[in-house]
């Protein structure tokens, strides 16, 4: 039963992976459901996760594809049958490669193109012992090949619609177009020509707490900046401890370990105190009106230790959330034994954080990818 959890959890990672927005608290409520039903037959699982985790009709044909992996890895681990070499290391590490040899096209001819299985899945299953592995334990080796895993990840924070009107389908009627065009026709208006609105990719902003206390994380956690910027077109990135200090320049540096010697020669406070409250109001002041246009996608990385007033925080964390598309605060400390967002600092700026993730395994920020692949199919 307990390899069967796993993979039920396994499950609903692959179907944010796969563009289906599944929330942890959808994935309790199937576990939830599994004590009442018999765990045995297909039919019953299958219809009661569809149930609960999918939530549009066009969602179905990805749903089934990874039902139907699932179901394969489970039968075999439960009945003994053996797996092709690539695919023994275990039942959970099975799905995976699975869903990796699934013929892609089906996905996109399903309508769900926002993830291929090759682009969200494949990427782990050559690395699967590193996917759950504690980013603070890990060797230069295992940092390495966890850098050209991030390489592969795709960042999608969806498109937003600027104030600009352009030529298109649209439901606005030209009129400038309208009559420009009549002189053509001496004055008739033939044809009305419509307009719609210029979208552009929507930025993100990253915000990395470098203090003591993340020394652990902040290697790692930068190679993921480095990623993030070479994959997305827009992003700018900040470090901080008790000041701020904006990286993206650095950032830009083509060679991963160049941008990282370049970011340690800027930084001047770094492994030193947190002040989180007084770095982000140092941002809204500074550059919160350069970088903040364009509703853009917040990542805020920290263990929230803070040593600054609750207050403060509260009150700036506040003022991002109300600036930005979306705030996202990432923990490196979530999924450790025994823990619980219990400081101050935290207590306060919960309230405010859209949505509070871990982030200290590679499988963390592949579901992080995921997730914002997924704001793309959200009303902008």
């Amino acid at each position: 039963m307990s390899n069967f959890l796993d993979n039920i959890l396994l499950f609903g990672r692959v179907l944010r992976r796969g563009g289906i927005a599944v929330h942890p608290g959808r994935m309790l409520d199937v576990v939830d459901a599994l004590a009442h039903i018999d765990v045995g037959e297909r039919d019953e699982v299958y219809h009661a996760c569809r149930s609960l985790l999918v939530h549009r009709p066009d969602q179905i044909p990805l749903f089934d594809r990874v039902f139907a992996a699932f179901w394969r890895a489970q039968h075999a681990a439960a009945n003994g049958v053996d797996v092709p070499s690539d695919q023994s290391r275990a039942p959970k590490e099975a799905v995976e490669v699975m869903l990796a040899v699934e013929d892609p096209t089906e996905a996109s001819e399903s309508g769900t193109d926002a993830v291929t299985p090759e682009a969200a899945v494949k990427v782990w299953s050559d690395r699967a012992g590193l996917a759950d592995k504690d980013f603070a334990t890990f060797t230069p080796q295992e940092i390495a090949d966890a850098r050209m895993a991030l390489g592969r990840l795709v960042w999608n924070p969806g498109m937003r619609r600027t104030r600009r009107w352009v030529r298109g389908r649209g439901t606005r009627i030209d009129l400038r177009r309208a009559i420009g065009e009549s002189l053509r026709s001496g004055g008739d208006v033939v044809m009305l020509p419509t307009r719609k609105r210029r979208v552009r990719p929507r930025p993100l902003v990253l915000l990395c707490d470098v203090s003591g206390s993340m020394e652990r994380y902040s290697r790692m956690l930068l190679h993921f900046a480095h990623a993030l910027t070479s994959r997305h077109q827009r992003v700018e990135a900040f470090l901080f401890s008790t000041q701020l200090t904006r990286i993206t320049r650095q950032l830009n540096a083509r060679r991963p370990d160049d941008a990282l010697a370049a970011v340690s020669r800027s930084v001047p406070d770094w492994s030193g105190g947190t002040r989180i409250g007084s770095a982000i109001k140092e941002f809204h002041q500074r550059w919160g009106r350069r970088v903040l246009n364009g509703g853009p996608v917040v990542l805020l990385i920290s263990d929230g230790w803070d040593r600054g007033d609750p207050e403060v925080l509260r009150a700036q964390i506040a003022r991002l959330q109300r600036r930005c598309y979306r705030l996202v605060w990432l923990n490196p400390l979530i999924g450790t034994m025994g823990y619980s967002p219990l400081t101050r600092g935290l207590q306060a700026a919960l309230p405010y954080v859209d949505d509070f993730l871990p982030s200290r395994t590679l499988g963390n920020l592949a579901d992080l990818a995921a997730h914002l692949n997924t704001l793309s199919t959200r009303p902008t």
